[in-house]
């Protein structure tokens, strides 16, 4: 068995196919097979269940992932510490992050590329379920998610930003049951026409926990998975939308209003499973704010 062998396995587990690893290995799909098949006979039972459209992992399959992912990391953290004592930090960076999210993120990544060209970084945009699971799991490095709790089992949270939501509307929407400041309240916001995110968005999750906590219930008028959207369809004054601050700021042609009280909350966390942390990962959090 070698590490070939574990990387075409774990191409094939999260590819869901031998097609599609063989594109992200770029080889032909037959060698994929190959060496799957190769590695199968050596252990002595089947990893995946193959059908027509897509393949499943057996039990032993399951087993077999984890474990290699875990020696490919460990090899690549090897290469890594030995580029370093060259002074030739390489390798990879999957960074976790959910929709909405972005925190300055431009920052730090230039700073890093900057000070170390050769480590390659990629994005990941999944739920805040999916970005813990991956954490977890191993196939994301580090995130920068809303997260409402700061512990998490088994990862280290940083919190690096927190502002509270704001509600935006078209300029010429004239808002009935605002305060004497401009504020406004959720049951007012409840009887307007609402954009919501996708259920499992950050925002989504942060707004619906402070309509609940407010015992106040709503309903969706238009529901998209695109901040872009979200502010057209505001813009077209065909209904208000809740978000961060820092969100609403990128459309100054729409008018924001700040909540009276029971404001939804946003917390930018920045998150990593605990212990020892690639090299090319820690360099990155040198330069995280």
């Amino acid at each position: 068995m070698d590490l070939r062998q574990m990387e075409v396995v774990v191409a094939v587990a999260e590819e869901g196919g031998f097609t599609a690893a063989a594109q992200r290995l770029r080889v032909v799909q037959s060698a994929v097979s190959s060496t799957v098949l190769a590695l199968e006979r050596e252990l002595g039972t089947p990893l995946f269940d193959r059908t027509t459209h897509r393949v499943f992992l057996t039990p032993a399959g399951e087993v077999f992932v984890p474990a290699a992912r875990a020696a490919l990391r460990a090899a690549e953290q090897a290469r890594a510490t030995v580029d370093l004592v060259r002074g030739q930090l390489r390798g990879r960076i999957t960074i976790g992050t959910t929709h909405g999210v972005w925190a300055d993120l431009h920052r730090p990544l230039a700073a890093l590329r900057a000070e170390h060209p050769g480590v390659v970084v990629r994005l990941r945009q999944a739920s805040v379920t999916d970005v813990r699971h991956a954490l977890r799991e191993g196939t994301v490095d580090l995130a920068v998610v809303a997260l409402d709790r700061q512990r998490q089992r088994g990862l280290v949270t940083r919190l690096l930003s927190y502002e509270e939501m704001v509600l935006v509307s078209a300029p010429r929407r004239a808002l009935k049951g605002t305060g004497p400041d401009g504020t406004v309240t959720l049951a007012e916001t409840a009887r307007l026409p609402l954009v919501d995110f996708t259920p499992g968005w950050a925002i989504r999750l942060c707004v619906d926990r402070a309509f609940r906590a407010a015992a106040v219930e709503r309903e969706t008028t238009f529901e998209v998975n695109d901040i872009v959207a979200a502010a057209e369809l505001v813009r077209g004054d065909l209904g208000v939308c809740v978000m961060p601050t820092s969100i609403a700021e990128r459309f100054p042609d729409l008018s924001t209003h700040a909540f009276d009280r029971h404001a939804p909350h946003w917390k930018i966390m920045l998150v990593h499973p605990r212990g020892d942390t690639p090299p090319a990962v820690t360099a990155l959090l040198r330069h995280m704010p």
